[in-house]
């Protein structure tokens, strides 16, 4: 497969066409760390919400920036999300000044939580709406400003392409398309091929297609039925940080990551726990932790899953990690 020219965003050359997607409670910045010791094109952050982003009450407040904390060399998008046209700009102007160096709009979250509040997918139902708060946004900020959608709101408003030529004339400098509908949520099969009529707009901005990406073979097929420019990776790296790494390596042959087995494996997982407490704090992280702890274990077949889950203190966890994917390497190697 040939790797097309790099996707430039401002003064943002993006790496290899493997994004990292935005996922609420999942890419806050230890996670972000983990993908980015193996390498990624782009790395996006769970979404913040305007709404609390703007509010005057100062602990709202900090716990909400620490979402959009962006560090380190690899190019960082901060996501944001929200219906009114002047939180979302403020929002935009907070979160650039904390340095990020890409804006995502959320209008894709299919979460009922966020669509009964007229924000995510919701905006795909009134389109001149939606404008309203990309305008606001592009105006706001010096930085790029991109658009993640779905294919629209169900079967009888597919609408991504009109969005998405409507986005395009208001600067958006990158489309983010999920293969669904908000009313499927996360079931049935993705459809890529859907998002060619995206891609077959004229003057376009660089594409991306998103939903159901887990590996190089599943990304060729994207590539191939959408007509995006880069693919993104959401689910298919919880407890796999190299996938993204991995499927730039197969499809344009960077540089190989090395994946982490045995005491490799036990290391990478405990340094992200560790992290994890460091960043929430031990009471809030050892609940963070858990989830991140069960999809290590199932992505990478570890026993001791179970436990690893109970365990109730940071010393317990460390060493039922070590004993769990540990033994991982020990077992395939019998």
């Amino acid at each position: 497969m040939q790797r097309s020219e790099p996707i430039i965003l401002g003064n943002n050359a993006l790496g290899a066409p493997v994004f990292l997607a935005p996922m609420a409670g999942i890419t806050d910045l230890p996670f972000r760390r983990a993908v980015a010791r193996f390498g990624a094109g782009l790395l996006v952050s769970e979404m913040v919400a305007s709404s609390e982003m703007v509010t005057p009450r100062p602990s709202t407040r900090a716990a909400v920036r620490a979402k959009a904390l962006t560090e380190g060399a690899l190019p960082v998008s901060v996501q944001i999300a929200g219906c009114e046209a002047a939180a979302m700009a403020e929002t935009a102007r907070i979160v650039e000044g904390m340095g990020a160096r890409i804006i995502d709009i959320n209008m894709g979250c299919p979460a009922k939580k966020v669509t009964g509040g007229l924000s995510g997918s919701a905006l795909m139902r009134d389109l001149d709406h939606a404008l309203g708060l990309i305008d606001a946004v592009v105006g706001a900020v010096d930085v790029p400003v991109t658009l993640k959608m779905r294919l629209g709101w169900d079967e009888t408003c597919l609408n991504a392409p009109e969005l998405s030529a409507r986005a395009r004339d208001a600067g958006v400098a990158m489309l983010t398309v999920h293969g669904r509908t908000r009313s499927q949520f996360y079931k049935g099969q993705a459809d890529w091929n859907a998002i060619r009529a995206v891609a077959d707009l004229p003057n376009r901005p660089p594409l991306v297609a998103n939903g159901d990406i887990v590996d190089a073979d599943s990304a060729r097929r994207a590539f191939a039925q959408s007509g995006a420019d880069a693919v993104m990776i959401g689910r298919g790296a919880q407890g796999r940080p190299w996938v993204l790494a991995q499927i730039a390596h197969q499809l344009w042959g960077t540089p190989a990551p090395v994946i982490p087995q045995g005491d490799a494996l036990a290391d990478l997982v405990s340094e992200h726990y560790e992290d994890i407490l460091d960043f929430y704090g031990p009471e809030l992280g050892l609940r963070v932790a858990r989830k991140h702890l069960g999809w290590y274990a199932e992505a990478n077949g570890a026993p001791l899953r179970a436990e690893l889950l109970r365990a109730a203190t940071p010393e317990a966890t460390l060493a039922l990690i070590r004993r769990a994917f540990t033994q991982t390497d020990t077992e395939a190697a019998a």
